[in-house]
């Protein structure tokens, strides 16, 4: 099972140049890798917010080694032409490091949805992930995509250069219990698990996702659980990466830096 330090980009944080030291401490620590939340906006006291793209650059452009990405990036309001272009510039920029981490968001964390006159219903949203994501990997293909959806068009376009790996790696992020997301996730190569309390639950939710991908194959179980349990019990139910939070309120540099400078055998 690998590690990685699960940081908001927000208050303190909000600062690509303090991230990009972090990730280098991490990464010298003997972290797997390092992703960071994905919000335009998060409700007060966390009102200072950084682009977790431009995050992620910084923090590329200082390591070697780690994972990289945003969990999870509601791909519903985003346009997906512009996620592949940052997506594959990114993995570019990291040899190959970056995994695409998509999710419907919430509206309920800073109004980040209504705010913008993004779309509420999370029917549509889903619709619009669903096809965003058939846009995105069609375009990080290097291939020529048509597509003509209910929310997107794209009209032939090409997109290089491609990215280092391919598939970039994508987990779906999904709400345990609900099977949609998970239906949805394990069509990809991981699910970024939310609401999971419990080894147990893990390990059910393994194996629910095993019935859906009756092909089998890599795939990764993805948690970041509130700390009290040892990592081997994790381990044990089937989790492949186990991140390490921070709280959205308060979190700095100093705290941050402590658990990076502990590596995850002290998580």
């Amino acid at each position: 099972m690998r590690r990685a330090l699960f940081i908001p980009p927000f208050g303190e944080l909000a600062d690509p140049r303090l991230l990009a030291g972090l990730g280098a401490r991490a990464e010298r620590a003997g972290w797997d890798g390092l992703f960071v939340w994905d919000h335009v906006q998060y409700r007060s006291p966390a009102d200072v917010v950084l682009d977790p793209w431009v995050a992620m650059a910084a923090i590329g452009a200082a390591t070697e080694r780690i994972r990289l990405g945003a969990m999870v990036t509601p791909l519903a309001r985003r346009r997906p032409w512009i996620v592949a272009r940052q997506l594959a510039a990114l993995d570019l920029l990291t040899g190959g490091r970056m995994v695409l981490g998509v999710g419907l968001g919430l509206d309920d964390s800073g109004h980040e949805l209504s705010t913008f006159g993004e779309e509420l219903d999370a029917g549509v949203r889903a619709e619009m992930l669903d096809e965003s994501l058939e846009i995105v990997h069609g375009l990080l293909s290097g291939e020529a995509v048509h597509h003509r959806g209910r929310h997107f068009v794209v009209d032939g376009a090409t997109f290089r250069p491609t990215p280092v790996q391919s598939p970039v790696p994508t987990w779906v992020g999904a709400r345990w219990p609900n099977r949609a997301p998970l239906r949805r996730a394990a069509r990809f190569q991981g699910v970024f698990a939310i609401n999971v309390a419990t080894p147990a639950e893990a390990e059910q939710l393994v194996n629910e996702v095993g019935r859906m991908r009756p092909g089998g194959g890599p795939f990764d179980v993805v948690l970041a659980p509130e700390p009290g349990l040892p990592g081997r019990e994790w381990a044990d139910a089937g989790v492949t990466w186990l991140l390490t939070p921070f709280s959205q309120f308060g979190a700095g540099a100093d705290e941050v830096g402590r658990v990076a400078d502990a590596g995850p055998g002290a998580a």
